[in-house]
């Protein structure tokens, strides 16, 4: 349906007295899953539905995100941005921001290079409260395509400048190193000093900025609250809250789930930063516009971890559960699940490795032969190993390169993933991974392209894009034989990605069908407008 069409039809809509349309909308929430396309939603149904260990039989091997897609409506949105095939998180923020086209890496700026208006900034416009929760930076690419506006999502230290400007009254994540001054690297610093007694001593003190510009600082005198761990935002009372709880990102999904219940744990989770957000932001009797990032989906789908990405859909699982328990008696809130783009072309598939061994089936038509087939189809225990994974492949690497140079072995390497991992490796296939070639790579913040010796990729190289994190992919295809999983790339595919409307229905029935991220922003922003 156009949007003309769509705005026609709400209108017909809301001349009867008894139902809820878009003005009777106070809150609007938007779920991003980044990277999370539906062969990632696929892997956490595989696990809910199926894994003999899942501790989802008190809810009948339902996921919240199942159970909010069969109360809500489901559809899809393609991605891609203006004059390109496939997008960047960037760009796609920009478009479902604000409605609007936009060029590959801009924030906040259409195709044509103007300033957009996002639906946050409407927000505030109208009075409501507004939000930005992240479990990467707060800077990072999405929250960025929000409340900021620049030609590269390189420019973190300028967009943390502009979500100050654009006042987000609650802003909650990871990435504290943009938003203190450079003199805060010289350790012995009267900077660095009281930054440490500001943290607590919770957060790694090393500033990316090339200036003196202290935005915490800036932060308080505009009247945020700071908070950099559990307890701090637990104790933070106002309306408008600064938390930055971490160097980069904060928790990954394997380090929360192994921690939930860890009284020593002071790195709130994804679910704690949602959960304080909407404490704050429903004190304005006008209502809020909140967005919430479960971003670190697209990091371990950047890395081909299928173990670290299970725990990363169980993170932002646990998320929309508490957002439904929130939202699920009221009829004033919209709530939006979807996702800016898929990564990596995941899937589980079957194979000629490790074929199964003949049963015998009690059915009649079996009668005389064995249950056999030709492949290896996958297994529902491949699951429960997936979940015991205790590292992200990232994290094993750390620990790998920071190993004396002499022991910097395939030896090593293999010893670190089997006791790491469920899924062991032999010291050849270690090999394999630590093989290197001069490779063409991104550095972060993309735009550089350099070449030096990295891990040898030899087919599909150009789409293993970043530098030495092409060990993780490398790894990940020496185990995949073992998980029945497979990846097509270590960057962004255009697969259509999944979009939930929750809420009343005579606001959320024309969310389905296939639509452009666009299409769905227009229907969320016009939502906003009418309140």
């Amino acid at each position: 349906m156009s949007l003309g069409k769509w705005t026609a039809a709400l209108g017909a809509a809301c001349l009867s007295a008894s139902c809820a349309c878009a003005g009777d909308i106070k809150n609007v929430i938007v779920v991003i899953g980044d990277g999370m396309g539906a062969q990632q939603i696929g892997l956490l149904n595989s696990y809910v539905k199926h894994a003999p260990g899942a501790d989802y039989q008190a809810k009948n091997r339902i996921s919240a995100w199942e159970k909010i897609a069969r109360e809500g409506e489901l559809g899809l949105a393609y991605t891609d941005p203006a004059n390109a095939l496939v997008v960047d998180s960037a760009a796609s923020a920009t478009q479902f921001a604000s409605g609007t086209l936009a060029g590959s890496e801009m924030v906040g700026a259409d195709q044509h290079g103007d300033a957009t208006e996002t639906m946050l900034e409407l927000a505030r416009k109208k009075g409501m409260a507004t939000g930005l929760v992240s479990d990467t930076r707060v800077t990072h690419a999405t929250p960025a395509g929000f409340a900021a506006h620049q030609t590269h999502r390189s420019k973190e230290n300028e967009i943390a400048e502009d979500m100050l400007g654009t006042q987000v009254d609650v802003m909650l994540g990871g990435g504290l190193r943009h938003w203190i001054p450079k003199s805060a690297n010289d350790k012995a610093g009267e900077s660095h000093q009281a930054l440490q007694q500001l943290t607590a001593g919770s957060v790694r003190i090393k500033s990316k900025r090339k200036d003196e510009r202290n935005l915490l600082k800036q932060a308080q005198s505009q009247g945020y609250q700071l908070a950099f761990n559990k307890a701090q935002l637990q104790a933070a009372s106002g309306d408008k809250l600064l938390g930055l709880f971490a160097y980069s990102r904060t928790l990954n999904g394997i380090e929360e789930s192994h921690s939930l219940n860890d009284p020593e744990r002071s790195t709130p989770t994804l679910q704690e930063m949602t959960a304080k957000a909407l404490s704050v932001l429903e004190k304005n009797d006008k209502g809020f516009f909140l967005m919430v990032e479960s971003g670190l989906i697209d990091w371990a789908a950047h890395d081909n971890d299928t173990g670290y990405m299970l725990h990363e859909m169980l993170k932002m699982d646990r998320t929309v559960a508490y957002l439904h328990d929130w939202a699920k008696e009221r009829d004033d809130t919209l709530i939006i699940i979807t996702a800016d783009h898929e990564t990596g072309g995941f899937g589980f598939s079957y194979s000629r490795n490790n074929l199964p061994e003949g049963r015998d089936l009690k059915g009649d038509v079996f009668k005389g032969a064995a249950f056999k087939p030709n492949y290896n189809f996958g297994s529902y225990d491949t699951l429960d190993k997936l979940y015991q994974q205790r590292a992200s492949y990232e994290d094993i690497f750390v620990e790998f390169d920071a190993l004396p140079e002499t022991e910097q072995t395939p030896a090593s390497l293999s010893r670190l993933v089997n006791q790491y991992t469920q899924f062991p490796i032999t010291e050849a296939e270690a090999a394999k991974v630590l093989t290197t070639e001069p490779h063409e790579y991104y550095v972060e913040g993309h735009g550089y392209l350099g070449s030096k010796t990295f891990p040898k990729v030899n087919e599909f190289k150009e789409f293993f894009v970043y530098g030495a994190g092409v060990r993780h992919n490398l790894l990940a295809s020496v185990v995949g034989k073992q998980q029945n999983t497979v990846w097509a790339t270590g960057t962004h595919t255009n697969t259509p990605v999944p979009v939930v409307a929750w809420g009343p229905d005579s606001v959320t029935r024309d969310f389905d069908g296939l639509m452009h991220t666009t299409d769905w922003a227009n229907r969320v922003i016009q939502t906003i407008q009418a309140n």
